[in-house]
Order: C-alpha cells, then structure tokens, then sequence
C-alpha cells in the first residue's frame, strides 16, 4: 500500500506531502470483576496523508494542506480519488508559505522499555495481575477492568526525503472500583504507562479504593468560601501544562501568550504585573515520548522553565518557521521538579484536598482552573471529613507566586512531577 501511495502522489504531481504509516500490534484482556471475560489480539495499520498546495494569492505566496486517511482494499483510483480531492481541498487553505521539514537523519529507533523483554500477552497478564493484587476487600473492589498491551511501529515518509521512524511498546487501560454501602457510588479511572511499571498502577488501583469507599460516605458539599485547596494526581499535570500551552509557537505567533523567553512568566500576575514569588518556583523539562514527530522532527528532551524563567518556545514546523526558530515537535510528557512541602506539611494547616473532580478544565488562554467536586477531604482544624459536591473556581495568574508543591512525586507516560499542589485562597462554591 505505501508504494502504491507515493505512485499516486507522482501520477498526481503532488510534490509535497507527509505519509504517516502506523502499525499497531496489541493484546487485549476484559474483566468482569475479578474473571477474564475476553482475551484477544490485533493487528491494524493505517496510512495518513498530509498533502500541501503552493500558491499565490494577492501577490503573496500561500501554502495551504489537508489530511485524507488511506485504507487498505482501496484501488489505484480510489486512492488517487481521496488524494485529489484533498489537494483541491489544501487550494482553499490560506496559510502564509514556509518550507516543510528538512531531512537532517534517516533512521528506525527502538525506544527502550522493559515491555521488549516479554510478549504483549505477558504484559498484559502481568499489569492485569498488578492491577488486582489491591483488590482484596468485600466493601469496595473492582467491577470491571481492561488492560491492552500496544506495540506501534510508525514510519514517515516526506517529499524532502525523510523516511524515518520507531517501535515503541506502552501500556494502557481504565477500571471502575464500586462501593455498594452506605450509597451505590462508581469511580472510573484510566491508565497509561511506557514502562511494565506495575508499583505504580498498584498505587493508583489502591487509592482508586480508598476513594470510592469515602466517596460512598460523603453526604455535604463543602460550605461555599475562600480555601486553601490541595489538588493531587493527574490533574496536577494539567494545572503545569498551562506553561506548555502558553510557551507553544502557535500561541506566540497568534499573539494568544504573552510569554517572552528570558521572562520570569511565573511572577506576573492577571493584570501583567511582577509580584514576588513565595511559593515554590517551576521548573519544568518537556520529555519526548517518541524520537520523532509526525513532521519528521528529530525532538530531544528540553528545559522549558528554570525557577519561573521561559527558556525556549517549542511547537511544531509551520509556526516555529514562521517565528524564524528550529521545530521543536510536541514532546507528550512534562517533567516538574519536586516542591518544598510534603503531603504531611500541606495538611498541617486547614484545607480542602480535592481527590477527584467530576470534570476538571483548565483554560489556556485566561488561566483559570476548575470543576465539580465529586470527592475532597475537609480539614476545619479538629477533624477530617469526607465531601462531595460544590465546585472550584481558580486562577493560575492569580495564584502561581505562591503555590506550593510537594515533595512526593507521582509518574505516567504523560506527567512526572509533584503529587499535589496547594493553592491559598482559591474560591469554592457549595451549600
């Protein structure tokens, strides 16, 4: 199928393009409770074609794009069909003209992992293991499970005469624990790791319990006031990745950020004034979970942020050419230093932890964060009790010179960085 692509291209006279050639191998495992429901395995591979059109319009010289996917039991005029109508389609795409990325390497990684010692079915079987090795209690456990072992081999071809690529093996999967008493209350969590990182969904399944257990006890939203609100888990990883958005090329050539390089970012505030930072500072490294982009960029991991300071713009080909800057590609993990607090130091003092949202959002443009609260921890000075309801409304630009991260770390494919946040005087609304 890929020759008879580029033989299409050629017919065509389409001179420039992008194939994305992805091969997926996978073992698949399904749990009802604590018994294997359905095992299973696949093979898939898809074609993606980014075609792009130069033009002038005004005088001025345009390149425009469009994507069309391929599939395997096309014929030769199918194809050449899809590929037609989306060069027409890249003519209607008015984007000012840059040059696609270079050929600087041609290479096949394989990314290093433990998951290549053992088959899929293996790896399966022993995160399937790890994830029920917490689930030992009658008041709370596990309803359903599944686990996937992928194995992606992705090529990419260029008319720049890129034809690259890697082999990387991940785990993924998502259960829902069920506490039945004193109230029937569900809670759905996923997983993601690029390593046979059991420990780590040993954790995540046991607090998972322990969550859902409370939460099956909780009754009260919290009064509506000002808080001192701990976040934890994944969502501290969104909360950090505002920094990501804001330092993408997209953002700063579109004028939606207003970070600088060499700027101290995190001591403005909402009204683009420096304030003192007494909180913990962020330094943050952007961690690449595969060797190349897309585009056939190489990427490499690299510092985004030093205590607070924006060392480099990153982002893909098209915005980084128009900035005059090399392409960075997307990199897919951040990677924080520890704080200065540990969990046991942030609740010293009263606060709300918030365990689990209903949905949590964080807007890149404004800085504001917040969502349902499905299960917090309210600590009022005597006592701890567990709440549910109410919602939380904050403010990255009115809150980052003084956040606190603690020193206990939590790893994913996506986040490595601090377990938990704490923000003052964050606004809560409840009863």
């Amino acid at each position: 199928m890929k020759d008879r692509i580029l033989a299409s291209l050629q017919r065509l006279n389409i001179s420039e393009y992008i194939l994305n050639i992805d091969s997926y191998k996978s073992a698949q495992m399904f749990f009802i409770k604590k018994s294997l429901d359905t095992k299973r395995a696949e093979n898939t591979i898809t074609y993606n074609v980014d075609v792009f059109r130069s033009f002038e319009q005004d005088g001025t010289a345009m390149k425009g794009n469009a994507s069309v996917y391929i599939y395997n039991g096309m014929t030769d005029a199918e194809i050449d069909a899809s590929l037609s109508r989306a060069y027409l389609a890249a003519s209607f795409v008015c984007n000012p003209t840059y040059e696609l990325m270079e050929c600087t390497d041609n290479a096949f990684v394989t990314m290093e992992s433990d998951l290549l010692n053992i088959s899929l079915e293996e790896c399966c079987e022993q995160m399937a293991e790890a994830l029920y090795d917490e689930d030992t209690r009658e008041d709370v456990f596990i309803n359903s499970a599944e686990v996937f072992a992928y194995e992606l081999t992705k090529q990419i071809i260029t008319s720049t005469g890129i034809d690259s690529g890697y082999t990387k093996r991940y785990i993924s999967g998502e259960f829902v624990a069920q506490c039945k008493l004193p109230q029937d209350v569900e809670t759905y969590k996923d997983f993601r790791y690029s390593a046979l990182d059991r420990d780590a969904l040993r954790t995540c399944v046991r607090q998972t319990l322990e969550y859902t257990l409370e939460r099956a006890k909780a009754q009260e939203a919290p009064k509506a006031g000002r808080y001192r609100v701990i976040i934890s888990d994944s969502y501290v990883c969104d909360i950090f990745n505002y920094y990501v958005y804001r330092a993408d090329t997209g953002y700063i050539y579109g004028d939606y950020s207003t970070f600088k390089i060499g700027e101290n970012v995190q001591a403005k505030d909402a009204d683009g004034n420096y304030a003192e930072i007494i909180g913990d500072r962020v330094s943050l490294t952007l961690v690449p979970t595969a060797p190349i982009s897309d585009e056939g960029v190489w990427q490499k991991e690299s510092q985004l942020m030093q205590d607070g300071v924006l060392k480099m713009y990153h982002g893909g080909v098209r915005f980084s050419r128009y900035l005059g800057m090399a392409p960075t590609g997307w990199f897919g993990c951040t990677r924080v230093e520890p704080g200065s607090l540990s969990m046991e130091d942030m609740k010293r003092e009263t606060y709300l932890w918030v365990v689990n949202f209903s949905d949590f959002q964080l807007d890149d443009f404004t800085g504001h964060f917040g969502g349902e609260i499905r299960l917090a921890f309210l600590y009022d000075g005597e006592r701890v009790t567990p709440v549910t309801g109410g919602s939380i409304n904050g403010s990255i630009l009115n809150s980052q010179t003084c956040m606190h991260f603690s020193k206990e770390l939590q790893k994913s494919e996506r986040f490595e960085g601090p377990y938990a946040i704490c923000f003052e005087d964050v606004a809560v609304a409840g009863v």
